[in-house]
């Protein structure tokens, strides 16, 4: 009376062409290597030992393929083309932020000294450079919306203005994935 109506639902299984390459293992084989995985290694520091050197390795592996820009070793929010145009859009551009820790460092070192002057100095360049990082993220944030909607009318736009932002705010020789573009280089039209 109150049961909801099923739709019959449609299985779909695809074969795949070829096959899986080998022949099913019987029960037999599988329990043995099932076993064999089981027992604990003889040597337990060799085997510590290799597991650690491959971990090393894979690491290596990783971090130098996302040096690289490599999509295959990126993190997933890294990956893609939209995420690709807002590494080489911000870092294509000349930003305060790169010169944020010289200035500050600039106006501590004036707030230390005994001068009045140099110390109202250090506050003005604090303050100056924390209005010129303001309002440049918020020009870089429309300016990138804009761009993204032109060069990407499909693709959603939730999370982009963290991503830019993020990216903007490191500075350029710490920045992952590394930059692939210089400052003033003109971007390609399709990055799809």
């Amino acid at each position: 009376m109150f049961k909801r109506t099923k739709s019959p639902v449609e299985e779909t299984t695809v074969a795949k062409p070829g096959g899986k390459g080998r022949p099913t293992p019987t029960r037999k084989e599988a329990e043995a290597a099932a076993r064999a995985r089981a027992k604990a290694p003889a040597d337990r520091k060799a085997t510590s030992r290799k597991e650690r050197e491959f971990r090393a390795e894979q690491s290596k592996r990783i971090r130098q393929g996302m040096k690289e820009g490599d999509e295959k070793y990126m993190l997933p929010r890294d990956r893609g083309p939209v995420r690709r145009f807002i590494r080489d859009y911000v870092d294509a551009r000349f930003s305060i932020v790169e010169m944020v820790i010289p200035l500050m460092i600039v106006g501590l070192i004036l707030g230390y000294t005994r001068n009045d002057a140099l110390r109202q100095a250090s506050s003005l360049v604090l303050l100056a450079t924390v209005l010129f990082v303001v309002t440049d993220m918020f020009v870089l944030r429309f300016r990138i919306r804009r761009e993204l909607k032109r060069r990407f009318p499909e693709e959603p736009l939730k999370g982009t203005t963290y991503y830019t932002l993020t990216r903007a705010m490191q500075m350029k020789f710490m920045r992952m994935p590394k930059a692939k573009v210089k400052i003033g280089q003109a971007l390609p039209d399709d990055y799809r």
